[in-house]
């Protein structure tokens, strides 16, 4: 009995992207605070330098608008850096957090795997054994397994490379072996003890047409 693979999810490279791009953000805001320092530093002594050996009022003017202007920038730089700051710290949490919930869903899907094989094997040597007390032949045993997992009789047909005529004879055969009225019963046989009863689902064709 096979048990359902996983499909591999493809990765998202959004938020890779999007981290990448708040980090050239962070260089860029960096480097433009340091410009915008330089220049109020530059303008600052400027203006000390103008005050003190005289200078035109268009002149302070100039240098006074240029200090304001890079003590505006530089401002507004400290304030985006500590913006980009809590949302790179955000980030890092909550990849942290992402990361302990995958270990810890990891360590659940290996426990459970663990024990799912035990059951599987378990329920294997049930049916197996079932199938010789039925006294079923290996083909109708191949059949009834193929039954239990859920195939058409043309798929049962087309993986024992037989007829669809041959394969529904032999299901037959093994309801008929089993005193079972189809293929409901030769599932519910064995796995109603092992499934919560779901909603009704729709009708199979092949269901209505085991015994026929």
């Amino acid at each position: 009995m096979s048990t359902p693979t996983k499909q591999t999810k493809k990765p998202n490279n959004s938020r890779e992207r999007s981290f990448e791009s708040g980090f050239l953000d962070f260089r860029s805001a960096w480097a433009l605070a340091i410009l915008f320092l330089g220049i109020l530093a530059f303008a600052g002594l400027d203006l000390i330098t103008d005050f003190r050996h005289g200078t035109t009022l268009f002149h302070v003017l100039v240098e006074g608008s240029l200090f304001v202007t890079s003590a505006v920038g530089l401002f507004l730089m400290v304030f985006r850096i500590a913006r980009l700051r809590g949302e790179r710290d955000a980030f890092r949490e909550e990849a942290s957090q992402l990361s302990t919930r995958l270990a810890a869903t990891l360590v659940d899907s290996n426990r459970w795997r663990e024990e799912a094989r035990h059951l599987v094997q378990g329920l294997g040597v049930a049916i197996d054994e079932q199938f010789e007390r039925w006294d079923l032949s290996p083909a109708e045993k191949e059949v009834g397994l193929l039954l239990l997992k859920g195939l058409s009789h043309k798929d049962i047909a087309h993986a024992r490379d037989v007829s669809e005529a041959t394969a529904r004879q032999q299901a037959r055969s093994v309801y008929r072996k089993a005193g079972l009225t189809g293929r409901a019963d030769l599932s519910a046989f064995f796995l109603e003890d092992l499934l919560v009863p779901q909603g009704p689902t729709s009708s199979d064709p092949d269901e209505t047409n085991d015994l026929t």
